[in-house]
């Protein structure tokens, strides 16, 4: 298949283009490099693998046949989010119109990352496909929640108006190599944090929660749905639930590392609970993830030192 990734220069976007490529696609990739990071892709160039330096909220413009969009332009950690918040809305509503249209001239498959956060600080435990969610639109967070939950919306109306195949993946927290350093989320600031010894900073009193997915276990999931007749929104995220707090001492341990743990005050909206319901990817795609977390922190630390420049321990 011919196959158009936005986003493509990012951290699951590069996977995914390089997963996709191993099956034999071809693919082509845009990105505006806000927070994509050309390293993610070089190695795939020189394969069947081609890369559009391209805002997608402007019209997106690709010859010839498309078989496959999957639309994943957008700055997705925290820090990103509030340094460009007006950035991130326009990419959940018009870089999402452009996407789909691009989808529906080509008569493509059309694939949209959504995320946990259109559950915002939810009230359900763990949370189901079914549950609309606890957002607060007004909020710091609203810009990349409500962005998320507009792109939602379009994706069903244009499959229902246009009769177009859509997917959508509510991703959940997701981990591994080619995570920035500097990314603002919990496992590559304690991994970056851990390996220079440095104070490993933990926002509120460490009990909130979240479950952490392998990168290449999503991707699975993610290309389970694109093959799919499934279009109502799936769940991809790993069901195991711990502690911030947990997974700090865990990484501490893991890298060797002589750093303390200092807790600061806990961002507006934070959500207290991240935990998915994969009953749905369970049953319909017959996917559940299948890396134990310290194997995949194992190979994320490692990348992380290689990246830093830092000797082994």
């Amino acid at each position: 298949m011919r196959i158009v990734i936005t986003g493509a220069a990012g951290f699951i976007g590069s996977h995914l283009s390089e997963t996709l490529l191993d099956r034999g696609h071809s693919v082509i990739g845009i990105d505006n490099l806000i927070t994509g990071d050309l390293a993610n892709i070089s190695h795939l160039m020189g394969r069947d693998f081609v890369f559009i330096k391209h805002d997608v909220t402007n019209f997106i413009h690709v010859d010839g046949p498309v078989d496959v969009v999957f639309h994943w332009a957008s700055p997705a950690s925290p820090a990103d989010y509030m340094e460009w918040p007006i950035p991130t809305l326009k990419v959940g509503a018009l870089g999402t119109h452009k996407a789909l249209g691009l989808a529906k001239a080509k008569n493509a498959k059309f694939v949209l990352a959504s995320t946990s956060e259109v559950y915002g600080d939810p009230l359900e435990h763990p949370q189901k496909e079914t549950y609309w969610g606890n957002v607060n639109p007004v909020g710091p967070r609203g810009v990349y929640d409500e962005a998320k939950r507009f792109a939602e919306a379009m994706t069903m109306a244009y499959h229902r108006y246009h009769g177009l195949d859509t997917k959508i993946v509510r991703i959940f927290n997701t981990y591994g190599p080619r995570m920035r350093i500097n990314d603002g989320r919990a496992v590559p600031n304690f991994i970056s944090q851990a390996l220079r010894d440095e104070d490993v900073t933990i926002f509120g009193s460490g009990s909130q929660t979240r479950s952490f997915c392998y990168v290449t276990d999503l991707v699975d999931g993610i290309l389970r749905l694109m093959d799919s007749n499934v279009n109502e929104p799936v769940n991809i995220g790993n069901p195991h639930e711990m502690s911030i707090e947990a997974i700090a001492k865990l990484i501490i341990r893991m890298t060797g590392s002589s750093s303390r743990i200092v807790y600061r005050e806990l961002p507006e909206d934070d959500p207290k609970v991240r935990q998915p319901d994969i009953t749905r990817a369970r049953t319909l795609l017959g996917w559940e993830p299948k890396v134990a977390l310290e194997e995949g922190l194992t190979a994320t630390i490692d990348y992380f030192r290689q990246k830093m420049d830092l000797p082994g321990r």
